[in-house]
């Protein structure tokens, strides 16, 4: 197991890092690979995460949370997806963005109505940004509108590429409530599935992550509480932003534990695959393959955890913007790349074993490219990265 207490995490970490190995390794590791065959999300088995206390680590205990702080929850997703990548995937959508988002944000009513049905596992929850024509201009594009009628708000627009999206009960969905303001226009709001006007357009067939639901979700003159407005209306950036920083560091330690594994399975196979008389391992170019796997993981591994530090001591109003926001980026930036080259050697020492679908590493490679994608493209992360460099 991962020596957390090395990285300057104390003993409280590491067992909770233990615990959510040892629950991941017996109970979701066998799960992973009819999850990927089927593409289906076991209810039961997310629900269950609520009886070993891991769901709502961050939100506060008086609506039902462990009140930790997000490296507790990095860490679980860490540890997670080194067993099961697609729950880790759904867990962190559905913990961080939506519950952590809102424990910082939201009404105590809001807190009150929702958290405690994400914290013992009633309510998978989702996070409504990007859309058709809003990707990484994710704030300038925005074309999903809201106005106010009344005591409700009505929404209209589109959501896609939505994780947990088709299964969510809950969703913490971005609109312009003042368009002619562009970005300084935006709300954030919570959505019910029941909500009259919302429904789910489609479940996205993806090339990875397929046991984690993905979808396209439709806001049809979407009848909402003027009281599920989550902070002031026109301000959802501040609410987007206080997010996204957190998002991007948890998301690295996601990325930590797919690499951890791929690591595993390369050196066993290395150590077992015979060629020419005599272990692969024996061969020096697949010692280079291995070094090279083993120096992004730890590299990876160590920036992630001194970045969560780092965001621990972040007060809620100064995230999304100077250095926590550069470093945050920073992270995942290097995470995203270096899973991708971990995967790629993963998959050459595995040979033609790894193309097969069926194959662990296999699986380990599909998810990694959209590591690079999500939260903020890989270029994008360059781009703040950059940027907050010549502001110093």
């Amino acid at each position: 197991m991962t020596d957390i207490t090395r990285y300057g995490f104390d003993q409280d970490y590491q067992q909770l890092f233990d615990l959510v190995d040892r629950y991941s390794k017996d109970v979701l590791h066998p799960l992973a690979d009819p999850m990927d065959n089927e593409d289906f999300f076991p209810r039961d088995a997310y629900r269950a995460l609520a009886e070993i206390g891991i769901l709502g680590l961050t939100v506060p205990a008086e609506y039902g949370g462990a009140g930790l702080d997000e490296s507790a929850q990095a860490l679980a997703a860490h540890a997670m997806a080194k067993w099961n990548p697609s729950m880790s995937l759904s867990y962190i959508a559905s913990d961080n963005l939506f519950a952590h988002n809102l424990s910082r944000n939201g009404s105590d009513y809001l807190k009150e109505r929702y958290l405690p049905k994400i914290c013992d596992g009633t309510y998978l929850a989702a996070l409504g940004m990007t859309e058709p024509g809003a990707g990484s201009d994710a704030l300038g594009s925005m074309a999903t509108k809201a106005r106010r009628e009344g005591d409700n708000y009505i929404l209209n627009g589109r959501k896609l590429y939505i994780t947990n999206g088709p299964e969510a009960d809950v969703i913490l969905v971005y609109a312009k409530t003042s368009p002619e303001k562009g970005a300084q226009g935006i709300s954030a709001f919570v959505v019910e599935k029941d909500f009259p006007g919302f429904q789910v357009a489609q479940k996205l067939d993806k090339m990875g992550y397929r046991g984690s639901p993905t979808g396209e979700l439709v806001f049809d003159d979407c009848v909402v509480p003027a009281s599920n407005i989550v902070g002031l209306e026109d301000r959802g950036v501040r609410v987007m932003m206080s997010g996204l920083d957190i998002e991007r560091a948890v998301l690295a330690a996601h990325c930590v534990g797919l690499c951890e594994r791929a690591l595993e399975l390369s050196v066993e196979h290395a150590k077992t695959r015979q060629q020419f008389k005599r272990p692969i391992g024996d061969h020096q170019l697949v010692q280079r393959m291995l070094a090279h796997m083993y120096t992004d993981t730890a590299s990876m591994r160590a920036f992630c955890y001194l970045i969560l530090r780092e965001c621990c001591a972040v007060e809620a109003g100064e995230a999304g913007r100077g250095e926590i926001h550069m470093r945050t980026a920073a992270s995942v930036l290097l995470s995203g790349m270096a899973i991708n080259r971990v995967m790629d050697n993963g998959m050459q020492i595995h040979g033609g074993m790894g193309f097969m679908r069926e194959t662990e590493i296999n699986r380990l490679y599909r998810c990694a490219k959209v590591l690079e994608i999500g939260a903020g493209t890989r270029e994008i992360r360059e781009l703040i990265v950059g940027s907050e460099l010549l502001k110093l």
